[in-house]
């Protein structure tokens, strides 16, 4: 079997709140359903859809947002373009006509409640995640396909390999930190150059850096609204927004209408402690808030710890003169490559290894990237990576009400901090004389993976979800 090839814009990608695995994974099955449909040549002949949705999908599914973004995704909508103003009245008039435009095209009747299905005590094998599409043909005949949201915005049909997709010749093959370790030590180049260096079997070096500048231009203005808009989430738990207020807070009572001059009147506030790890919180309460709401946000390498890796970069970019495109470029390069470790090694996705999976593999990405792009060497950016997840280990997802708020949006300041720490610790060791490798803390999540109850595992059944009393609306 061919290795897992995963690129750059594998791990980050443009999509929308609230959950990579149970928002933006669902609307892209969905996509490649009607696309599926459309390759056959049957998309005209659909007279009625019907959704399956599984396991974690199901049980946490409304919270997540599956239901809305399965409709958009067969509407025809894409999660980088769509108007974020524009879901909540798509979604109430495809309810209120029992009407869908399939893939924008032909009008279906459609009945919410009938024609999409949550079989809570159901789960398929291959993975938690699991959605069915069902298409009823007007002669008579039905097409069934099965997606399976892995994680981080991937998609698997079943029956595919993704290992096997858009195989290329890469100069550096990375399947685990060791290899990785090897090529950067027998080339001298950094984790952020082999990345490069691989992407370009994929595209130029300015497209490929072009693209990481638009994903970091989504995280800017995801920061920047964030902590410029107040009110409360959206839900039923009536969780208040905190980062404008804290924003307000830290920076007085002048505003400033742009990110620039914003970013410049921060870093004129002082270097003190506090100050800082306020900013920090602030930056990653932002991010996560927003996508919460709904918002467009950058996947990193999931939704759900989507604030992570924005606000250490925005740390960075604040406190430690990283305002460059360049540097910006290096520290998402250097994180991607972890992420794909992790990815390859283990899991990134929640419903599989709980919140290590999320907050645990974006806080070691953002230890590492943080530590190269502050002069660590290789081996000082696999320690950081290590440090950063060693002390995430076992830690459970367990969303109260299926919503991607509680214990979730806390936990991204908690994450970037702890990259932080480790980025520290990092770089005043020596890392020849560390007991544990990346490669065994991979190891060691997955095991842990693999014996956690399945209950803290994404399905709100147990932990935090069924200790805190609350009443939600069922929508």
């Amino acid at each position: 079997m061919s290795n897992e090839q995963i690129s750059v814009f594998d791990i980050f990608k443009i999509g929308i709140g609230p959950s990579s695995s149970h928002t933006l994974g669902p609307w892209r099955a969905a996509q490649q359903f009607t696309n599926s449909l459309a390759l056959k040549g049957i998309l005209a002949d659909v007279e009625q859809i019907k959704i399956l949705l599984y396991g974690s999908l199901a049980k946490t599914g409304k919270g997540h947002g599956t239901d809305i973004a399965i409709l958009l995704g067969l509407a025809g909508g894409d999660p980088v373009t769509f108007d974020v103003n524009a879901i909540d009245s798509t979604v109430a008039a495809i309810k209120e006509t029992q009407l869908l435009k399939l893939a924008g095209k032909n009008n279906i009747n459609f009945s919410y409640q009938e024609d999409l299905i949550f079989l809570f005590t159901e789960s398929l094998p291959f993975h938690p995640n699991a959605v069915t599409f069902q298409a009823f043909l007007n002669g008579g005949k039905a097409i069934s396909e099965t997606y399976y949201s892995i994680g981080g915005g991937f998609v698997v049909k079943e029956g595919q390999n993704s290992s096997e997709k858009d195989q290329v010749e890469l100069p550096f093959p990375v399947e685990k930190a060791s290899e990785l370790l090897h090529w950067c030590l027998t080339t001298g180049l950094k984790v952020s150059e082999i990345v490069m260096e691989n992407e370009a079997a994929w595209r130029t070096e300015t497209e490929t850096k072009k693209g990481i500048l638009q994903h970091y231009q989504v995280i800017k203005d995801c920061i920047y609204r964030g902590c410029h808009t107040s009110g409360f989430l959206p839900g039923g738990l009536e969780v208040a927004r905190r980062a404008a207020k804290l924003n307000q807070r830290l920076i007085g009572e002048q505003t400033y209408s742009d990110y620039d001059s914003w970013i410049i009147a921060i870093r004129n506030g002082g270097m003190g402690f506090n100050y800082i790890l306020d900013w920090v919180s602030c930056f990653a309460l932002a991010v996560n808030e927003e996508n919460a709401a709904f918002g467009r946000v950058v996947t990193a390498p999931t939704n759900g710890a989507a604030g992570v890796i924005p606000a250490v970069l925005q740390y960075f970019i604040t406190f430690c003169d990283g305002y460059t495109e360049d540097k910006i470029i290096q520290f998402i390069a250097c994180a991607s490559e972890i992420g794909s470790i992790f990815k390859k090694g283990a899991t990134i996705s929640a419903a599989m290894g709980g919140c290590q999976a999320e907050i645990g593999v974006s806080s070691a990405m953002a230890a590492a990237a943080l530590t190269e792009c502050l002069g660590g060497s290789q081996r000082q950016v696999l320690m950081a990576a290590e440090i950063a997840m060693e002390h995430h280990l076992g830690l459970t997802c367990d969303p109260i009400g299926g919503l991607v708020q509680i214990p979730c949006i806390e936990r991204n300041t908690m994450g970037a901090i702890k990259a932080i720490t480790a980025s520290q610790l990092a770089l005043q060791s020596n890392p020849d004389k560390a007991k544990v490798s990346l490669d065994a803390v991979v190891n060691t999540m997955w095991e842990t993976a693999l014996d956690m109850n399945s209950k803290y595992k994404e399905t709100s059944d147990g932990g935090l979800a069924t200790n805190i009393p609350i009443s939600l609306p069922e929508c």
